[in-house]
Formats: structure tokens, C-alpha cells, sequence
């Protein structure tokens, strides 16, 4: 996994990750910071839950005895603060930087909601203006110490996500999809994306897999039967996990709980990421 903190571009270091990609435009690092691993969750479309699954491997990650922090890249629909129930604005310390919000837990939260007046205001930008302050997430922010900064990514393959994989020196990426029947043209788009950047796919995270009968624990298939195996199969990589649909988790980010979640859906997730290093 990573352990350079700077623009690998200045340098004559040979760092793997980065092989075959066009360091001309990544971005250095806070000059402050040091962050060991950056892990990338994407989806190839919207509604699929990518950002609580953000969240709860970043959660499991914490658990782990890691120290984390997420940086929240999707501008016009940022919801990680409100997960955490962060409300205070961002800090700015003349010498360090942009100060990042704290969770409960000490997690290190960085989005534009904490930027806003309001979060409630929506952010009416042109493409490089969002992914200006994308890049300044990165190299204005003061992550101090981590182990892992988990990089929460707009849904599909366009222009900000693009900046994220040319940007930041992502160790990997962690696809997140539903059961539904375009899962295969989802799965596919955002793998061949992350292929032509030379990014590793950690793997795949079924969410809304299925809901499980309060009354007699069988598992129901709202969506369909699941067929992600077979396609993880296809692209070689490993399914994570699979998520039910979990009230539970709805309302824990909804009252800003998420830390308090007491399911392990993710558990092994974050247990494969820390296990699957890719080394420089």
C-alpha cells in the first residue's frame, strides 16, 4: 500500500501503484500530513448506498485500531457529515491548512457541506471548479497521522471521478453495486475505468442484497437472485460482501449514529483491504 506523501511526479521513486499511470497531474499532500494507504469506494451509478458503505468500512477500519479519515469528493451530493452527525463548519489554521471535522471517534472528516452556510445549499458548479476543490481536499487539508483516508467518490465514471483517479495516489478501489440486472453493465464500467488508470479493484460490495424476514430469518431476494459472484468471477476479483437492506443502518445515518452500528456486514471487508496490501 502507500507510503510516499508527496507528488511522486518530483521524484525518482519508483512507487508500484503508480506504475503506468500519467503522474503529470497528481497533486502533493498537505506538506503536514502523512496518510499510509488510500482506499477509493465507487460506484458506476447512483442510489447503491456508496457512501454508507464508505462509512462503515471506515468504521470497521477504526475498530480495527487504525486511524482514518474520509474525504467526502462528492460535491454536489455530499452525505458522510450527516452519517457522522458533523455539523460544525471547517476550521482553517494559518500554518496547517484546512482543518478537517472530527466524528465522535476522532475520525477526520473532510466535505463541502462543511464548507457551506448551509447544508442545505446546493453547490452549482462547473466540473472544474468541483474538482478544484476535489485537489484542495487533498493537498490543503491538515489529515495530520493516518493509516487510512478513505476517498468517497461521485457515482459513475465522469469528470470528478477522473480527477480523484489522476489526482491522488489511490492504493486501490472498492466497487460498491446492487442486485439489480444492470449490476453486470455497472460492475464493468467503473472495473474498466479503474483498469485504464492502473488502479487496483480491492473488490466488490453487494449492497441491498437482500432483506431478511424479521419473523422467520429467511433471506429474501427483493431485487432478484444475486448474480455478483459470477461476474467478480469474470473480472477476477473477490465479492467483500453482501449487504441486506438494514433499517438499522438507515436510521443510524439518518441520526448521525453511524459509529454506533453494532453489525459486522463490513467486518471482513475492511479485514481483506488491511490483508491485501499492494506494496510499493
Amino acid at each position: 500500500m502507500s507510503t510516499c506523501n508527496h507528488n511522486c511526479s518530483s521524484c525518482s521513486e519508483k512507487c508500484s501503484t503508480q506504475a503506468g499511470r500519467n503522474l503529470e497531474f497528481m497533486e502533493p499532500l498537505n506538506k503536514f500530513s502523512s496518510i499510509k494507504h488510500v482506499i477509493g469506494v465507487m460506484s458506476g451509478k447512483g442510489g447503491v448506498g456508496k457512501s454508507s458503505v464508505t462509512s462503515m468500512l471506515a468504521v470497521h477500519m477504526q475498530r480495527l485500531g487504525y486511524k482514518v479519515g474520509i474525504l467526502d469528493s462528492d460535491i454536489t451530493g455530499p452525505s458522510i457529515p450527516k452519517a457522522f452527525g458533523i455539523k460544525e463548519k471547517a476550521l482553517s489554521d494559518a500554518s496547517l491548512g484546512i482543518l478537517p471535522a472530527e466524528s465522535k471517534n476522532n475520525m477526520k472528516i473532510m466535505s463541502i457541506n462543511l464548507m457551506l452556510e448551509n447544508e442545505d445549499d446546493p453547490v452549482i458548479w462547473r466540473g472544474p471548479v468541483i474538482s478544484g476543490v476535489v485537489k484542495q481536499f487533498w493537498s490543503e487539508v491538515y489529515w495530520g497521522d493516518l493509516d487510512y483516508l478513505f476517498v468517497d467518490m461521485p457515482p459513475g465514471t465522469g469528470d470528478v471521478t477522473l480527477t480523484v483517479f489522476q489526482s491522488i495516489p489511490l492504493d486501490g478501489v472498492v466497487v460498491v453495486t446492487s442486485p439489480q440486472g444492470l449490476v453486470s453493465l455497472i460492475v464493468k464500467k467503473a472495473f474498466n475505468m479503474a483498469d485504464k488508470m492502473n488502479i487496483p479493484v480491492l473488490g466488490i460490495v453487494e449492497n441491498m442484497s437482500y432483506v431478511k424476514c424479521p419473523d422467520c430469518g429467511k433471506e429474501i431476494n427483493v431485487y432478484g437472485k444475486s448474480e455478483i459472484e459470477k461476474f467478480a468471477k469474470e473480472l477476477n476479483i473477490p465479492v467483500l460482501a453482501k449487504m441486506p437492506l438494514d433499517a438499522d443502518i438507515s436510521r443510524l445515518c439518518d441520526e448521525g449514529r453511524i459509529e454506533g452500528m453494532a453489525c459486522n456486514y463490513l467486518e471482513n471487508a475492511a479485514k481483506h483491504i488491511v490483508n491485501n496490501k499492494v506494496n510499493k
